[in-house]
């Protein structure tokens, strides 16, 4: 969420900086408009520190972010609604119809994340919002996210930087409890996780708190990075004193916490047993997939789709002699093949995942007239997270390209990675996927940087999942009829997506049936099966997004192509949709718009 639930309340004053970008002189209503995003951004650069950080601007006039996390105080959620509000009031008082270009794309895209989040504002759950219902669950909770935020994006080059992060554990803490306080009213109000989620994540903290204090990642990052700068100081025994007696004694009052109130929790997966569920569950989709789409046509969407991408597997099957068994067996029986689950086996997986990804590099310019500077990382999740962390995700790099962008794949159990499945897996998640859409997206100028903060999971997973299907048209799967049936499982794996996602939460679907339709479907490990299932129970709507938007992606090219005949180009097309940043897929439309009427006009 980005001006409420991110964080609001710390008592600084706005630093001065121009973030409106914009690439030209502006109007007076366009200037009115880049005010206010001026005004929005040094609001949230104060009130979320954390973001600064990730965007690598956690210096010079905003240093003093360094140490500093957001507050989730109830102050701070109730101050950061009323924020979005006037925010929003104060963009609709501007006249839209003086824009067009990139400044109607800005306002729209704005307004739309605005609006969402004010409608969101009327749920409790988790603190207020839409997408998230669980404060504290296997995937969310700063338990989960903030070791790995420390260690990857704090950066540690000087004493400050050190000293920072010290602060900053003790910060963790204080936002550990202030989490348990929202999760005290959740419950008392009968917004309680799934038995099964509450079991996870117990799991997860209970790992977290008992792993050998020298062994903390917390505490292992600050010592292996002071010694590598060579920076002097007793930090192991720093990080110590506040891990043993701030960051553990939080995370043991979430742990009491959880286990309180488990014998309350019921086994029904879906937010429609919450109050007011169905609208929560609407809303969530709107924040997600940025589509106008209800939850019986995602449904059945859903279903035509599975059918759909079936048929073209079985062909492909058919040509490599598998003819017997559905689809979902003969995936299955491809899945046998995979590394062994092995420390030694699992970093040849990700040296041979990098060869992949430098194949496909290669081959960019042909796709793309811009390519991305920030270089791409392959790493492991880590093993602390692993258990309830999804199969692969990617971290954005900073700004100004210093910290790269990182791909992370689950490498928990390697049955769950079978090979046939991992180029369209590095597709996804690095090239031509999220690496290079959203550093294209932070490299991209005159877009005002409150865009480049905005995500839009329809927008983003929808490309990604389209850059599955445009390798295929670059040739990757040539000579690998089995890496291509990989992407038709993935394409499957989204549109399953629809069919349970919406299982779940609309149709009152339980955990156990659809776990069994999507294993079933995919031919998956049902380990694999679960993980997901689960994931979908604390993330309403969020799965939905990849196959909604890769359609809307696929339709916007058909539309340019067929409308520009022998003046398209895939390049300047993709380029047209990537270089405008991300945004909710009504505006996506307009902005292909804009660009089949400018290549029209010979611009």
């Amino acid at each position: 969420m980005l001006f409420s639930t991110a964080a609001a309340g710390l008592a600084a004053s706005a630093p001065s900086l121009a973030f409106a970008q914009a690439a030209a002189p502006a109007n007076g209503e366009v200037a009115k408009m880049n005010a206010l995003f001026d005004d929005a951004m040094a609001k949230l650069l104060r009130q979320a520190p954390e973001l600064a950080t990730g965007l690598g601007l956690d210096k010079g006039d905003l240093a003093w972010t360094k140490g500093l996390l957001s507050d989730r105080s109830f102050e701070a959620l109730a101050a950061g609604a009323v924020q979005t509000r006037e925010q929003l009031k104060a963009l609709r008082a501007i006249d839209r119809k003086s824009m067009s270009g990139m400044d109607a794309v800005n306002y729209d895209t704005v307004e739309f994340t605005l609006a969402v989040q004010d409608e969101g504002s009327k749920f409790t759950y988790a603190g207020g919002g839409s997408g998230a219902p669980y404060v504290l669950s296997q995937l969310t909770g700063s338990y989960q996210s903030m070791p790995d935020f420390l260690d990857t994006q704090h950066a540690i080059e000087t004493r400050a930087d050190a000293d920072a992060y010290l602060q900053r554990m003790e910060g963790f803490a204080r936002l550990m409890d202030q989490e348990t306080i929202i999760a005290k009213r959740d419950y008392a109000d009968g917004v309680i996780p799934p038995d099964f989620v509450i079991d996870k994540t117990l799991i997860q903290m209970k790992a977290f708190a008992d792993t050998p204090t020298a062994e903390a990642p917390l505490i292992k990052s600050i010592v292996r990075r002071t010694a590598e700068k060579k920076i002097e100081g007793d930090w192991a025994g720093e990080a110590t004193k506040v891990y043993l007696n701030s960051v553990l004694p939080a995370l043991k009052r979430q742990i009491v916490l959880l286990e309180s109130v488990r014998p309350k929790a019921t086994h029904d997966a879906g937010v429609w047993r919450l109050k007011d569920g169905g609208d929560y569950y609407a809303t969530s989709l709107k924040n997600y997939t940025t589509a106008n789409l209800t939850p019986d046509e995602i449904h059945q969407l859903g279903l035509d789709t599975v059918k759909s991408i079936e048929a073209q597997a079985d062909k492909l099957f058919k040509s490599i002699g598998m003819t017997k068994g559905t689809v979902g067996q003969r995936m299955a029986e491809l899945g046998k093949d995979i590394y062994e689950n092995t420390d030694a086996a699992k970093e040849q997986l990700i040296a041979d995942l990098n060869v992949k990804a430098k194949w496909i590099e290669k081959q960019l310019p042909a796709y793309f007239g811009q390519l991305p500077k920030a270089p791409l990382e392959i790493r492991r999740v880590p093993k602390a997270i692993e258990a309830g962390a999804p199969g692969g995700y990617y971290n954005s790099p900073s700004l100004d390209g210093k910290r790269p962008g990182i791909y992370w794949i689950n490498l928990r159990d390697t049955k769950e990675q079978a090979k046939y499945t991992l180029t369209t897996l590095t597709v996804h998640e690095g090239v031509p996927g999220h690496h290079l859409q959203l550093t294209l997206s932070n490299e991209a100028k005159g877009l005002p940087l409150i865009r480049k903060v905005i995500g839009f999971s329809g927008y983003a997973e929808g490309w990604a999942l389209y850059s599955e299907e445009l390798a295929v048209e670059m040739g990757i799967y040539k000579t690998d009829p089995r890496g291509q049936i990989g992407m038709l499982h993935d394409a499957l794996f989204r549109a399953v997506r629809l069919v349970v996602d919406s299982g779940m939460h609309h149709k009152k679907w339980s955990r156990e049936q659809a776990i069994k339709y999507m294993a079933e479907t995919m031919g998956d490990e049902e380990s694999g099966a679960i993980t997901e299932i689960e994931r979908y129970c604390v993330w309403p709507g969020q799965a939905c997004s990849y196959m909604i938007g890769k359609i809307v992606w696929l339709r916007a090219r058909d539309k340019a192509r067929k409308a520009l005949g022998k003046k398209f180009d895939i390049r300047e097309f993709h380029d047209a949709g990537l270089l405008s940043g991300m945004t909710p897929l009504t505006v996506l439309e307009s902005v292909i718009d804009n660009y089949i009427a400018a290549k029209k006009a010979g611009k």
